[in-house]
């Protein structure tokens, strides 16, 4: 099987991880600080502080900004689950917008639509996802949070280098929260991050990642234990130093994806704007929800491991059922998430994929 995603881990990391072991200091440490400040010119930052993983930078963002009890913020409902549960565990309340067909990402329009009917202005928040490695409008939703007076917060879990405008994901906002689980462009296996260029507001999530300490054995607040290990930051140092390289790698594959599907008109690929530097996370397409899950099947019965990325949206969750107003309406998310299905686009993959893709789509169309 071709998985649909596959970390890059070479002897580089390997040696990086012995010497960290050898060191004799494995948890949070030297080498934390070390990718911490390598984050912070990567993106041109004031901080990055290293968290345990993209769920818990996102709450411990949130709670910088003192989101809290009685608060409300808005997302998508399509993406990972992780993106609406960082807001409960704030106590806060997730209010979903829709997205743009053509982009899976959160649809501007929609969350107006949405700040336009608060009248008790509760909403405090928009959290944008980054999905599939692709930057959000953000000019827009820069003049959103202006204009309703509202902390801007970016997921961008899946989107460590993507650009817009030339301008890096992660800091267009407040603050950012990245990922570094196994499956996404760098990986520390787990492990996440946090940017900010909030001196004041960096120091008190620093505190709280480390169990509300602001001086050892000193407590101020209720913290967690969300640090990051010296064995994980060591894996990180080395794979931010090939990101650009994976990120290309990502590119061309999935160009050379487009190639093979321009010749299926019942397929709807990924297009690329000018300003856009898309870093493929997912290379996502769309076909009709009455095909959908027979073409996934022909693809891992062929021994592709496609995947659909997300088939139940966080509003049609059991849990959230429970918890939110009936009758929601995000009518574009729910059309989208019959219709995707996301296929291998990783760095590891050779010609014997490409040659495979072809030869099941071709096979497939001539079956519908």
């Amino acid at each position: 099987m071709i998985p649909i995603s596959k970390p890059v881990i070479t002897n580089d990391e390997i040696k990086a991880v012995i010497n960290v072991l050898k060191s004799g200091i494995i948890a949070s440490g030297p080498k934390v600080k070390e990718f911490e400040e390598n984050l912070k010119k990567f993106l041109n930052v004031n901080n990055v502080i290293a968290t345990s993983n993209g769920t818990s930078a996102l709450h411990s963002a949130l709670f910088g900004f003192d989101i809290k009890r009685g608060d409300k913020v808005i997302t998508p409902s399509f993406t990972f689950i992780a993106t609406a549960n960082s807001i409960l565990h704030c106590g806060a309340e997730p209010i979903f917008a829709d997205i743009k067909e053509e982009t899976f990402n959160i649809d501007p329009d929609s969350v107006e639509n949405i700040l336009k009917k608060d009248k008790k202005k509760k909403i405090k928040a928009i959290i944008v996802v980054h999905l599939y490695g692709r930057v959000c409008e953000m000019p827009a939703f820069i003049n959103l949070a202006k204009k309703y007076k509202l902390l801007l917060i970016e997921d961008a879990a899946q989107a460590h280098g993507a650009k817009l405008n030339g301008k890096m994901a992660g800091t267009f906002g407040d603050v950012a929260a990245f990922s570094l689980y196994a499956t996404k462009n760098i990986t520390t296996a787990e492990g996440g991050f946090i940017a900010l260029n909030n001196n004041e507001i960096a120091a008190k999530i620093r505190s709280f990642i480390n169990h509300g300490q602001k001086k050892v054995y000193y407590h101020t607040m209720l913290g967690y234990n969300y640090r990051m290990t010296d064995i994980e930051a060591a894996i990180g140092i080395v794979q931010l130093q090939k990101l650009d390289e994976f990120n290309e790698k990502r590119r061309k594959n999935a160009n050379k994806i487009k190639e093979i599907l321009k010749n299926y008109e019942w397929v709807l690929i990924p297009e690329d704007k000018k300003n856009e530097y898309n870093i493929y996370h997912q290379f996502t397409i769309r076909v009709n929800k009455k095909i959908r899950d027979k073409l996934l099947k022909s693809l891992n019965e062929s021994g592709i491991g496609a995947k659909i990325f997300y088939p139940i949206p966080i509003h049609k969750q059991p849990f959230y059922k429970k918890i939110l107003q009936k009758n929601i309406s995000l009518p574009v998310t729910e059309k989208v998430s019959l219709e995707v299905i996301s296929l291998p686009v990783h760095p590891l993959l050779d010609e014997r994929y490409f040659s495979l893709l072809n030869e099941v789509f071709s096979k497939f169309s001539r079956s519908i």
